[in-house]
């Protein structure tokens, strides 16, 4: 017998695509069915987009379920899983939107499914709004596997807009479940690395780049490990189809935290305001001993909620998509999560995981 879905309001906190990604992983994993309203409602134009299409019809064949409204334009989609069919699963949004931000639907599932799993997905690799393909790699997966999972990312290809037609593929492995994880300290610097990247632009582009966000570091006494410079044309595979740069930096702390910044570069901004850009967020984060960005807060709720224990990380503020994030957790999960502000404005969540084991 099916039970009746689980409400969610898609007009909660953020009110665009997360709750729709959180809700369609949660439903896969626990298995209990899901229904999202007036979806992506603080949206102009509200609705599925392709890359949130993509990601109701990849979790409906990999868990065998069923979905309906799941089409672009829709606003109310109600999703029911059955069990999951490890292997290997390829998704193309067939636009330039976000492929990491369809690995956010996809990447507990493979998770928990029992066996180990691939996915290539096809689309934007480095969009606005949506963390860049270098992110997902240097940042977040790093900090899953301290939970316990293993997972792996190749870019194959670079995707811009318009154009898209970049690919990542991703490789899990079987766990059991996850551990929890505390992110409270910063500790100090250990190192400073990331990624200037081009593709189809002239090559002084990315060494401008690297350049000020060096300069930045060093007039802050903060050591610089290297960053690597990737300048692609058309005739590497890797080359994106449309045009495009952009920059990530990391730092890594003696607390075993990473945190990161990124930045796309766009037509009217100099190669130096994104170096410096960039590596001013991440000067902000290390000088404010602030172990989890902002970025990396909203994507590891979903994990913290999974694990078995007590978790807790220590962010700046809390924001919308964090809101979101531990809304739908709460409707699937219950009362999980607890909140405390500091002085000076900083946040620690903590959660209560459920230990969900992979069946």
């Amino acid at each position: 017998m099916i039970s009746a879905p689980i409400e969610i309001e898609g007009t909660h906190g953020e009110g665009g695509g997360q709750i729709l990604r959180v809700a369609l992983a949660l439903s896969a994993v626990t298995r209990k069915p899901v229904h999202v309203a007036r979806v992506r409602g603080k949206r102009s134009p509200p609705g599925l987009r392709p890359q949130h299409r993509t990601s109701v019809e990849a979790l409906t064949r990999f868990v065998e379920g069923e979905a309906k409204g799941g089409y672009v334009g829709s606003t109310d989609v109600v999703f029911c899983p059955r069990s999951p069919r490890p292997g290997r699963l390829v998704a193309d949004i067939g636009t330039a939107g976000s492929t990491t931000l369809i690995l956010q639907s996809l990447l507990p599932v493979m998770l928990f499914s029992g066996r180990a799993s691939e996915a290539e997905i096809y689309g934007g690799t480095d969009n606005p709004l949506a963390p860049p393909v270098d992110y997902v790699d240097r940042v977040l997966f790093p900090m899953l596997a301290r939970m316990g999972a293993r997972a792996e990312l190749r870019l194959k290809r670079r995707g811009f807009y318009p154009k898209g037609g970049g690919s990542l593929e991703v490789h899990t492995e079987s766990i059991r479940s996850l551990d929890p994880i505390e992110l409270v300290e910063a500790g100090e610097v250990m190192s400073v690395g990331g990624v200037a990247y081009s593709s189809r632009l002239s090559g002084h582009i990315v060494p401008r780049m690297i350049n000020s966000a060096v300069s930045l570091l060093e007039s802050e006494r903060i050591p610089n490990s290297g960053i690597e410079q990737e300048i692609l044309q058309r005739d590497d595979p890797r080359c994106a189809f449309s045009p495009g740069v952009g920059m990530v930096l990391t730092s890594k702390l003696s607390s075993g935290a990473i945190v990161g910044s990124d930045e796309l570069g766009r037509i009217g901004r100099t190669s130096e305001d994104v170096g410096r850009s960039v590596a001013s967020s991440l000067i902000h984060l290390i000088q404010g001993k602030i172990p989890v960005d902002e970025h990396l807060g909203d994507q590891l709720l979903i994990y913290m909620a999974l694990a078995r224990g007590h978790s807790t990380i220590r962010v700046a503020e809390v924001t919308t998509h964090m809101v979101s994030c531990i809304y739908v957790c709460e409707r699937f999960l219950g009362r999980i999560f607890t909140l405390g502000q500091e002085t000076g404005g900083a946040t620690t969540i903590s959660c209560n995981g459920v230990g969900l084991a992979a069946r």
